[in-house]
């Protein structure tokens, strides 16, 4: 027994380190001077100059901030859009309740390509293009986001909402200080989603952003790669700042995520 565990420990420790590796290596390297870049060895002398002409020189600085405005604006609103939109479908009775939902679901296999010229077009004609609006507004609407939270909000009892509503309780309440706290797991999962979306969306930043100073994170690391073939230290400092937001987010999240699990745990 002892030995199929030490196994399994070892075989997933092996997974992880090889998984791991490739981002180790892009984080030593990104501290090597940039005549040791190629050098497959621990640097010599560790240095942060990569990072500071990558931010500063190049301007990724400014990529940075436009990448986290367009993401977290992005990915806040549309939650919230999802979760009303879920609490409508999950508790409330409308006409048309299970065609709409339906049909927001089917929307689901269309292929995203297919939406970038008509969003492109309605972009330009409102005069957004190279413009906050026009790189968050078309990706408000999150429809699998709407799905999770529908299908988590369906096992919050309704007797829990019913006794709010006999104790006189407005809707903006029970749905702020009952459905929100209960499926704040499911509503940390989806900002996740969303933000990592958003942050790594390159194909409609690129179209909507025409000057360098509205890049975002991966659009700029895109022209830079290309405008710097050799400079590998300094390309793997870029790509180490292009993935510390989510890094980072994750682990906050994961945090709040186990939290969520253990308040919104009830049976009806």
């Amino acid at each position: 027994m002892k030995r199929t565990v030490f196994w399994k420990y070892f075989f997933i420790s092996l997974f992880l380190i090889i998984c791991l590796f490739p981002f180790f290596w892009m984080l030593i390297t990104s501290l090597k001077p940039e005549g040791e870049a190629l050098l497959i060895s621990l640097p010599t002398r560790i240095t942060l100059d990569n990072y500071k002409n990558v931010l500063l020189q190049y301007n990724f600085y400014r990529y940075f901030l436009n990448s986290l405005i367009v993401a977290t604006i992005s990915a806040m609103v549309s939650t919230l859009f999802a979760s009303l939109a879920a609490y409508a479908f999950a508790k409330k009775e409308f006409p048309l309740k299970n065609f709409l939902f339906w049909f927001f679901i089917s929307s689901m296999m269309v292929p995203g390509l297919l939406y970038v010229i008509p969003q492109f077009l309605i972009v330009y004609q409102f005069r957004w293009i190279n413009r906050y609006e026009g790189m968050i507004v078309p990706h408000l609407a999150n429809v699998f986001g709407m799905f999770l939270i529908t299908q988590f909000l369906k096992d919050v009892p309704d007797s829990l909402l019913e006794s709010a509503r006999i104790d006189g309780a407005p809707e903006y309440q029970i749905f702020l200080k009952i459905v929100m706290p209960l499926t704040l797991p499911v509503i940390a999962t989806v900002f996740l989603l969303n933000f990592q979306f958003h942050w790594a969306n390159f194909l409609w930043q690129l179209l909507v952003a025409q000057t360098e100073s509205m890049y975002t994170v991966p659009v700029g690391l895109a022209m830079f790669k290309s405008a710097h073939e050799e400079a590998y230290a300094l390309k793997m400092a870029a790509s180490t700042v292009s993935l510390m937001p989510i890094v980072i987010l994750f682990f906050l999240a994961q945090r709040y995520f186990i939290e969520g699990i253990t308040q919104g745990a009830l049976k009806e």
